[in-house]
């Protein structure tokens, strides 16, 4: 299986079954700072998984995954790790927090609702990628079914009509006949209806594809009058739908969730306990119970089918500031043979975090700003103070990670966002002069939580 990394075209980027360890490292370095020894544990598992694609089926079939544990605070990028190594990786993926399924009375929901929704996912995808490769030949399609009926076929096409037809295509691509109207014949809408159980749908036997439902509640045509663009966008959806074949793209889903399916588990650690007779305890020990046959391998049925889940890469992930990983069951701690701890930020993180990914939050504001063009220059001094306040307020109350740096930002650019579509000066610098005047309320006043989160 070939794979290009996202967001690149074909001719700059390397085949993902290409990339070494340390290619992914670096690939994650771009987006997440610091904690080498967690990129490290992802790097691992994402190429042991191509390497397993490489091995005979029956070899294959005995590689398992080697799930990670990671322990760390908040706001440190455990979710943003493994959200850019799915999106590396091209594959389906899905954060689940642990702490759901222990809602009150443990009438939550089923640990499997997690596949479900996984499968889901990954027929989007598939889908999404299927409507790329076709979108040309079903805009062709609604262009020449468009221009049938701004132009209705002659019974002895000719060169001159085919020539007029080829104008009127041009006309029609340039845009100029966007506001004439045209009649075209639409489906009416099914009824929308939900069936709300505790269990999934799949659970009480009951199997309805989505595909049979228009046929008993709908699948009516009525005339209608539109806009030629928007009957161009109607009628290229249309095609779109007849070129999909949806059978192939729920069996590439399948595939896709169960050889390459990863699945975040957040909050791991509110869910850690063993059972003592009475209180919160045992539904957490419950809930470890639930999850355990589905981190080391069942089969769930959903409504596309039934899924294995022995090879979908689980990462559970949690602050673990009052349990510790050894309060899990033994038998769930065995499945997350990984373990790596990630550390808290530091003022250098932090200055470098609003710096050097891709979506720094200096370069997000910068962009925001530009819209109302406004040139808004954050100077290095003032990205200085901007990550000493973060980690001083940080330390001082609850410490939230590089979230922190969102609250500080809000409150630094409060004014310059209210006042920016009225301002005459259309540069703003903001310096460390700036910052300290903006924030000084923060450090006079003791009660933090009152001005940052």
């Amino acid at each position: 299986m070939v794979i290009y990394l996202p967001g690149q075209s074909v001719d700059e980027q390397p085949l993902l079954d290409e990339l070494t360890p340390r290619e992914i490292v670096r690939e994650l370095d771009k987006h997440v700072v610091g904690q080498g020894e967690a990129k490290r544990a992802v790097a691992i598992a994402l190429r042991n998984r191509i390497r397993r694609q490489k091995l005979a089926p029956e070899m294959a079939e005995e590689v398992m995954p080697k799930n990670i544990l990671m322990i760390g605070p908040t706001g440190v990028g455990k979710t943003e790790l493994a959200r850019r190594l799915a999106r590396l990786a091209n594959s389906p993926f899905l954060k689940v927090e642990a702490s759901k399924f222990t809602e009150v009375g443990y009438v939550g929901r089923d640990v499997e609702s997690m596949i479900r929704d996984l499968v889901d996912i990954a027929i989007d995808m598939v889908r999404e990628e299927r409507l790329d490769e076709v979108a040309d030949r079903a805009e062709m399609a609604a262009e020449d079914r468009l221009l049938d009926l701004l132009m209705p076929p002659q019974s002895e096409p000719s060169e001159s009509v085919e020539r007029t037809r080829e104008k009127l295509r041009e006309r029609l691509r340039e845009g100029k006949l966007d506001e004439r109207l045209v009649e075209i014949e639409v489906k009416d809408r099914a009824p929308t209806f939900e069936i709300t159980t505790n269990a999934g749908i799949e659970e009480m036997g009951i199997n309805i594809p989505k595909d049979m439902l228009p046929n008993i509640f709908g699948g009516k045509t009525r005339k209608r009058k539109m806009r030629v663009a928007e009957a161009l966008d109607y009628l290229v959806q249309e095609e779109e739908q007849k070129l999909i074949d949806m059978d192939q793209v729920t069996r590439v889903s399948l595939e896709r969730v169960e050889s390459s399916g990863i699945i975040f588990l957040d909050e791991i650690d509110k869910i850690a306990g063993r059972e003592s007779g009475h209180g919160p305890d045992v539904s957490r020990e419950g809930v470890q119970r639930d999850i355990l046959p589905i981190v080391e391998g069942t089969t769930v049925n959903t409504r596309y089918g039934f899924v294995r889940t022995d090879h979908i890469l689980f990462i559970a992930a949690g602050a673990f500031h009052v349990s510790k990983p050894s309060d899990l069951i033994p038998e769930l701690q065995g499945r997350f043979p990984i373990r790596v701890e990630l550390k808290s930020l530091s003022v250098e993180d932090f200055i470098r975090i609003l710096k050097e990914p891709k979506n720094a939050l200096a370069k997000q504001y910068t962009a925001l700003m530009e819209t109302e063009g406004i040139k808004l220059a954050l100077t290095d001094d003032a990205l200085e103070e901007v990550a000493k306040f973060a980690a001083q307020v940080n330390e001082s109350s609850e410490n939230i990670g590089a979230r922190r740096l969102h609250t500080i930002m809000e409150k630094l650019l409060e004014e310059i966002s209210f006042e920016g579509p009225d301002l005459k000066k259309k540069t703003v610098k903001v310096d460390a002069n700036y910052v300290r005047k903006q924030l000084a309320d923060i450090v006079k006043d003791q009660d933090l939580s009152r001005y940052i989160l």
